[in-house]
C-alpha cells in the first residue's frame, strides 16, 4: 500500500546557527515520503543559502523566499503550498527524532484520526532533556473526550504548539484554517482551537518524536509584556468557550476555562 505524502513545513528567520542540525533531522527520516517547504522569511544571514545547498541534495526540498512577515504569515504560505495528506511542522532551531513522520504517520492511518499529538522533549541548557505529554499513551479519542483532557491543561506547550502534531490538509483546507497575523503570541493556540473544531478523532502518541531547544528561545511569556499575554488570552478565551459550548461540556468546565485566563504553561 502507498504511504502518504506528508508536507513538512519549516518557517525560516536567521536561523543558520541551527538549521543544518534540523535540516538534517528532517532529511533522514526514515518515512521518506515527503515534501519539504522551507520558506525563507526575509533572513539577512546565510538561511537562504543553507538552505538552496540542502534544495540541491535533496529533491523533496522545496524552496519559498519571501519578505519578511513573521512566523503565522509564513506558516500560511506553506500550508497553500503543500500538496500532502498530512502537515507536519518544524521549527528552524529544532530538530526531530529520525523516526518522527514514521511515527505519527502510522498511528493516525491506523487509528483514522484527524489530529495526533506527540509528547516530545525539551531540550535545558548543557544538553539535559526532559520529556512532556498529559494524554493517555497511545489513546484513541472522540472530541468530548479529547475536550476533558484539554482542561486539564489548557495553557500546556503540549496542546498550544503546532510542532507535536500532525493534520490532516483536507481539514484545514475545507474550512479555510490559517494561523492569525493579527497575533504575536500563542498563535498556534488559536489554530489549533480552529482546528479542533472540525476534526472528530483524536489520537495521541508517548514516544517524544520532537526536540524543542528551550535553551536557545528562553521563556516566550518572558519576551511579551503581561498586557499583551492577558490580551490574547481573552481573545482565546472566547474560542475556548465556544469550542465547550458547541460539545455541551462547557457547565461542567466553565471554572478550568477561567482558570487558563492566568494559567501559565509548566512545560516552557
Amino acid at each position: 500500500m502507498e504511504t502518504p505524502l506528508v508536507s513538512v513545513i519549516v518557517p525560516i528567520y536567521n536561523a543558520a546557527i541551527d538549521l543544518v542540525s534540523c535540516l538534517e533531522s528532517i532529511k533522514r527520516q526514515r518515512y521518506t515520503n515527503l515534501e519539504i517547504l522551507l520558506v525563507n522569511d526575509g533572513s539577512n544571514d546565510a538561511s537562504l543559502e543553507i538552505c538552496r545547498m540542502y534544495a540541491r541534495m535533496d529533491p523533496r526540498i522545496i524552496i519559498i523566499d519571501k519578505a519578511n512577515s513573521g512566523v503565522s504569515g509564513t506558516r500560511n504560505i506553506a500550508i497553500e503550498r503543500a500538496t500532502g495528506k498530512y502537515l507536519q511542522f518544524v521549527d528552524a532551531d529544532d530538530f526531530l527524532d529520525i523516526n518522527a513522520t514514521r511515527l505519527m504517520v502510522e498511528a493516525m492511518e491506523e487509528s483514522k484520526s484527524d489530529l495526533l499529538i506527540a509528547h516530545y522533549c525539551s531540550v535545558m541548557p548543557g544538553g539535559k532533556t526532559q520529556v512532556y505529554g498529559f494524554l493517555p499513551p497511545d489513546a484513541q479519542m472522540d472530541k468530548a473526550q479529547f475536550a476533558r483532557h484539554l482542561m486539564e491543561e489548557p495553557a500546556s506547550f503540549y496542546y498550544g504548539v503546532m510542532w507535536n502534531k500532525l493534520y490532516r490538509r483536507d481539514i484545514i483546507m475545507a474550512h479555510d484554517i490559517r494561523c492569525s497575523e493579527e497575533f504575536t503570541w500563542s498563535e498556534d493556540m488559536l489554530f489549533n482551537l480552529e482546528y479542533i473544531r472540525y476534526a472528530e478523532r483524536f489520537c495521541s502518541l508517548r514516544t517524544p518524536v520532537y526536540y524543542y531547544a528551550r535553551q536557545k528561545k528562553g521563556s516566550l511569556s518572558a519576551s511579551v509584556s503581561p498586557a499583551k499575554v492577558l490580551t490574547t488570552k481573552a481573545s482565546l478565551f472566547a474560542y475556548y468557550k465556544q469550542l465547550y459550548i458547541d460539545l455541551g461540556l462547557y457547565d461542567t468546565y466553565k471554572l478550568q476555562i477561567y482558570k487558563y485566563l492566568v494559567a501559565v504553561a509548566k512545560d516552557m
